[in-house]
């Protein structure tokens, strides 16, 4: 990529960015993101990525409330001990704990699952959320590029490990989950597949908007291959929209300081359970594949810019 190419990547992502900002106003103006109401679900277990801040947090949280046993995967002991007491007091749920699972590493991944497997529990939700944004170029324990290793291929490989366990557990008119996070940034995304570690010339827009796209192209692929097997799992995969985290600190001083200004107005809070659309669990059986205003149309257009892939 040339940098002019990482130039226009950038472009394309602020842009993707204010047209959803700009739709969250809108939505804002006619009344708001109105909080689903779910049935409690105390039999079911969900397991968070990223569970112990941001998007993830407040997943978790919201899980937690419906009586869920919900296990929070992340890589900061001291950060998930504190989440795991504070959900804890929050929810009055005691189901709530943490294992250690580094999405840099493939070795850690695969320890994780072993730990999960050794419970001998069911797992009904699976939520891939954790991730990195337009971050320097640095690369995972693996040598990967850090936005296609953590936020695709560490998703890749968790789901591929645990879709045994989840078609165990999903059952007729109960199916089980995989709830992927992506972003708009996957409209405007490219996937360069000869370079899919942005090696040639490193642009962390262009390299983040890579990973969400990928993401969306694997659940459409996942979904496939669990109807054409009569799987009682579903693959679905959702665009939070613009969120008040801290995911922002790698972007321009000038986004930085537009989110501290104005941030309260223009994001979404944290705390909304629309972020991930109710995770998706208790969605109709038929939602399935990609939810992002998924049409024929938009499966034409991520073909288009990925020369090989239906």
């Amino acid at each position: 990529m040339s940098p002019l190419s990482a130039l226009w990547a950038a472009l394309r992502v602020y842009a993707a960015g204010a047209a959803v900002i700009l739709e969250q106003l809108l939505r804002r103006c006619r009344g708001g993101f109105p909080e689903p109401v779910f049935a409690p679900q105390p039999d079911r277990v969900a397991i968070v990525t990223g569970g112990t801040d941001g998007i993830g947090y407040s997943t978790a949280k919201h899980l937690a409330r419906l009586g869920m046993h919900v296990i929070i995967a992340g890589n900061n002991n001291s950060k998930a001990e504190e989440a795991v007491r504070e959900l804890k007091e929050e929810t009055l749920n005691v189901k709530v704990e943490f294992l250690y699972c580094d999405l840099a590493s493939m070795a850690s991944i695969w320890q994780f699952v072993q730990k999960f497997k050794m419970k001998k529990i069911p797992l009904h939700v699976l939520v891939n959320n954790a991730g990195v944004m337009m971050v320097p170029q640095r690369k995972t324990r693996d040598g990967f590029e850090e936005h296609f290793g953590l936020n695709y291929l560490g998703h890749f490989l968790l789901t591929n490990l645990l879709l045994d366990t989840l078609r165990e557990s999903g059952s007729p008119g109960h199916n089980a989950r995989v709830v992927t996070v992506s972003s708009a940034t996957h409209y405007v995304a490219e996937l360069n597949m000869d370079d899919l570690q942005s090696s040639a010339c490193y642009s962390p827009h262009g390299a983040y908007a890579q990973s969400k796209l990928a993401l969306v192209l694997f659940t459409y692929h996942l979904q496939g291959l669990l109807a054409a097997a009569g799987s009682h799992v579903t693959a679905n995969v959702v665009d939070p929209g613009v969120v008040h985290t801290d995911l922002y600190r790698h972007l321009f001083w000038g986004t930085r300081l537009v989110k501290k200004l104005l941030g309260w107005l223009l994001f979404k809070a944290q705390s909304s359970s629309t972020c991930l659309g109710g995770c998706l669990f208790l969605t109709p059986p038929e939602s399935t594949g990609i939810h992002l205003n998924s049409t024929h149309q938009e499966r034409e257009h991520l073909s288009s810019r990925c020369p090989g892939i239906r």
